[in-house]
């Protein structure tokens, strides 16, 4: 009993001072429940870590992890923050408990190998619903001391359980195929509610707000018995949502212009027409949508080009838009245009472009995102600005398989589809070269885009004169091999079966060409990477070495898919700046 007692939901504050006057990101926002002060991750002090703040105040706390901290999550009573670490770098998350003075850390979920992911605190209730491995839907109830396993499964992800605790939102599915399916937690049966990856229950639990992707652009509806309406959607992309406690207002998160954000708040009021206001936006890209407890308060982090990710905040109508941890926009700042242009099959791309001054043509590098369903968004880029400021243009096109531009386009890489992937590369080197832009090109890219980039520069080695591959797959069958099996278990609608596609797999496989490549490569690795593991650089280091090839391989040391430390990404962007000047100037 005395242990429940000192682990009751309510709100402990710390003492806030001054931070360090350091030039950072800041990003998962999280408010309390008077939306008085927020919690949100920046990496100030050199690694991601949690900071509490006041509002409107320029004080903030500190609550110390040994490990780098990628989100965080305010309980609706107030008395616990839910942070996801990442030991290591790497992509396994652990998910602990602390209270917002950074007393009584202690961990409740991704023991061992185990992976935690999708934290959500249920309204008005001290319980924390999260998903282990893909295959695990968890409660932790803080003050109970209890942990419940309510659905287990493949490929399944909790989203939200109903107040009455009878029923569970859940998604089931792979990469580009994932459904919303209402489970009956006393019977066991599922039925399907949508098309989709995010779902939850209104506040009575008789309604259900579900990010629909059964159309071409994804839509916000409600789910009330048989009956489906669209609150917002179906000629943008709908890109997320978050609703307010009291189920009366919806924020909505908009994907328009090629990647820009506009923000909406919506009256969800049954016996009225839907309204909507805009909030004026700080920056170009807006994320992380969340609501204080009592609903007064709306958090999101803003971004654009020379402006790292910051914490803003607004009242329930959209007004008085206020930073809560946020730096502007650096001085000469070169902000890009969106340039539009055809794929070799006729198919409409586009890509953002960073132009320096002068005439061209310039020397020039083509950066190609990660996913491949992300998205290149203007938003903040200090290698691309430095790579501008010294002469260089960069262009970073949306190939096809980039999320944004409807269901259609997203799935128009998958399986055999990746070919016209890569082609994609090779239309963009025409555009850069046929509008007089690009002289000598470079291709570089993260993850998947750096997979695309080893495939361009074997599949056109004649195009480039140089590349940088930053952990990126080489080799389809090792990466299979060596992933986590969650993510490869999801990765399988993307790329292929291992087995059943094993063919089309090697074929797609950058390595078994690796002869052809003739631009000096940049390699570019975390040590702890087990999402796209270090064996994939490795065998490329080994290949081109064996050939007396021009290259450098650059491993990083306690880091995984992300370089999540300062100073990785400081070596990180002084070694790839000089590697493409040198080779492009």
């Amino acid at each position: 009993m005395e242990g429940q007692l000192h682990r009751v939901d309510v709100t402990v504050l710390p003492v806030f001072l001054h931070p360090a006057a350091e030039i950072a990101g800041n990003w998962s926002a999280a408010l309390s429940p008077d939306g008085r002060h927020a919690a949100y991750v920046s990496d100030r002090s050199g690694t991601p870590a949690v900071w509490v703040q006041p509002v409107g105040s320029e004080l903030a706390f500190q609550v110390a992890f040994p490990e780098p901290v990628t989100a965080v999550a305010w309980s609706s009573g107030g008395g616990w923050l839910a942070c996801q670490i990442t030991p290591g770098g790497a992509p396994r998350h652990e998910v602990w408990l602390v209270r917002p003075d950074g007393s009584d850390p202690h961990q409740v979920a991704g023991f061992g190998a185990d992976t935690a992911e999708n934290m959500r605190w249920l309204p008005g209730r001290p319980v924390l619903a999260l998903t282990e491995n893909l295959t695990a839907a968890v409660l932790i109830d803080v003050v109970a001391g209890t942990r419940t396993v309510v659905a287990s499964g493949d490929l399944i992800s909790l989203c939200d359980v109903d107040p009455a605790g009878r029923f569970a939102l859940l998604r089931h599915g792979p990469r580009g195929a994932r459904q919303i399916f209402l489970k009956d937690l006393v019977s066991g049966t599922e039925e399907q509610v949508t098309r989709g990856e995010h779902a939850i229950f209104s506040p009575g639990g008789g309604c259900v707000y579900a990010r629909d992707e059964t159309g071409e652009f994804p839509a916000l509806i409600r789910i009330t018995g048989d009956t489906s309406e669209v609150m917002a959607g179906e000629s943008a992309e709908v890109e997320s949502f978050a609703v307010t406690a009291d189920g009366r207002t919806a924020a909505v998160l908009w994907n328009v212009r090629g990647g820009e954000s506009v923000l909406e708040l919506f009256d969800l009021d049954h016996n009225s027409p839907v309204e909507s206001r805009t909030v004026p936006l700080p920056g170009t890209v807006a994320a992380g949508l969340t609501w204080s407890f009592d609903g007064s308060t709306l958090a999101f982090t803003a971004e654009g080009p020379g402006q790292p990710q910051g914490v803003w905040a607004c009242d329930r109508d959209g007004s008085a838009v206020r930073a809560i941890s946020a730096e502007p926009a650096a001085g000469g700042t070169v902000r890009p245009t969106l340039e539009k242009f055809s794929a070799h099959d006729g198919l409409p791309l586009t890509g953002w472009l960073f132009t320096p001054a002068g005439d061209g043509p310039h020397p020039a590098v083509i950066w190609l995102h990660g996913g491949p369903e992300a998205q290149e968004r203007p938003g903040h880029g200090p290698l691309f600005q430095s790579l501008v400021e010294r002469g260089i243009a960069v262009f970073a096109p949306n190939v096809r398989g980039s999320s944004g531009f409807g269901h259609t386009f997203v799935n128009a890489d998958n399986g055999p589809l990746r070919h016209d992937a890569i082609e994609d590369v090779r239309s963009c080197v025409g555009y850069l070269r046929d509008s007089g832009i690009a002289g000598p090109v470079g291709v570089m890219g993260r993850s998947y885009g750096g997979y695309l980039t080893l495939a361009a520069l074997c599949a056109f080695p004649e195009l480039f004169d140089v590349g940088v591959d930053i952990c990126g797959m080489s080799d389809f069958a090792t990466f299979y091999e060596h992933t986590e099996p969650w993510i490869a278990a999801a990765a399988i609608s993307k790329y292929g079966d291992p087995v059943a596609d094993a063919e089309l797999l090697r074929e797609l496989s950058p390595i078994h060409r690796i002869d052809r490549l003739r631009a000096p490569l940049l390699i570019v690795h975390g040590e702890n990477d087990s999402n796209v593991p270090v064996i994939e650089a490795a065998q490329v280091a080994a290949a081109l070495a064996a050939r007396g090839a021009p290259h450098r391989y650059l491993l990083f040391p306690g880091e995984g898919h992300d370089l999540l430390h300062r100073s990785s990404r400081a070596e990180f962007l002084r070694e790839t700046v000089s590697w493409l000047v040198t080779h492009l100037r």
